[in-house]
């Protein structure tokens, strides 16, 4: 083939690639989160890997690869190009996958089945734009207690995060001794620390004011009783959780609290707890028309770039 004729090929080849990618970012504009590309960084955060392991030189299903260490705003899910300022190294790999020539092995991490890119985004995408079966890499796993399936989305990764976090504090602290767990569920991993960072700091308040230290037990109830029903009698009152999709009675009173303290820092520490919450839900709780409004606003801007 002649360079013309391949240059165009390519060039074509990656205008394809850029057209499927924004379909698919029509076709997903109420939930765009489904096109999202996988962050390694993110899925870290998440696994909390313990440790790592080099394992060489590997042979990999291409369609193993669900992320990206560095890169991963500039694909969507399908690794296909989200921006045109990627075209000349995209275009240069697949002339090199057209014309045969080998390239060296791409650099990935592996959690559970999966794999991340560490170096090689391009070849990626051109290797799936392309139906490449298998891609030559070298390979790092990184270990972890959580595991990571192939096919699992973030969201389900997050369930088992967010599962397993909530076994570990029932077990470690035995807390559903003292108060009623059965009704504290919440959506996002880590709160469940953060709760607990909250009756911890409720029973260092008590012991300033007293000889004897009360127990974790006794302190746990304090703050229930005095601390988390409050603020979820007033949610309920207020029908707040409707305002705020796939949320929680715990996860508004995570934000609450967080929401109030600001208040108390900004006005005094006399600020009601009542009109906190009411603020938060005013300026946070938006209707079912809003969001979808915000949705489509930042599909049309993203397709204009």
């Amino acid at each position: 083939m002649d360079p013309h004729s391949l240059n165009e090929r390519a060039l074509d080849d990656f205008s394809k690639a850029r057209f499927r990618e924004k379909i698919l970012t029509i076709l997903n504009l109420l939930s765009p989160e489904k096109q999202e590309l996988l962050s390694l960084y993110d899925i870290k955060a998440l696994v909390k890997p313990t440790n790592e392991s080099y394992k060489g030189m590997k042979v990999v299903n291409v369609k193993d690869i669900v992320g990206s260490e560095g890169r991963y705003r500039d694909f969507n899910k399908a690794f296909l190009p989200k921006k045109e300022h990627l075209k000349s190294r995209w275009v240069s790999i697949d002339k090199a996958h057209i014309t045969d020539v080998i390239l060296p092995p791409i650099k990935l991490y592996k959690i559970g089945d999966v794999y991340f890119v560490r170096d090689g985004n391009h070849r990626v995408s051109v290797a799936k734009m392309q139906k490449v079966y298998a891609i030559d890499a070298e390979v790092v796993e990184l270990n972890s207690e959580i595991p990571f399936t192939k096919g699992m989305t973030r969201k389900e990764l997050e369930e088992k995060v967010i599962e397993y976090e909530r076994n570990h504090i029932l077990s470690e602290t035995k807390i559903d001794k003292y108060i009623d767990m059965s009704q504290i569920y919440f959506t996002a991993p880590g709160r469940y620390h953060e709760m607990l960072n909250h009756i911890l700091g409720h029973k260092y308040f008590i012991n300033q004011g007293i000889d004897e230290e009360i127990s974790f037990g006794d302190a746990a109830k304090s703050w229930y009783d005095n601390l988390y029903l409050p603020i979820i009698t007033t949610v309920r009152e207020d029908s707040l959780v409707a305002r705020f999709t796939n949320r929680t009675e715990a996860d508004l009173y995570i934000w609450i609290v967080k929401h109030w303290h600001d208040l108390k820092d900004k006005y005094g520490q006399d600020f009601p707890l009542d009109q906190a919450t009411k603020e938060y839900s005013d300026k946070y709780g938006k209707n079912l028309f809003q969001k979808l409004w915000g949705k489509i606003k930042i599909s049309i801007k993203s397709l204009r770039d």
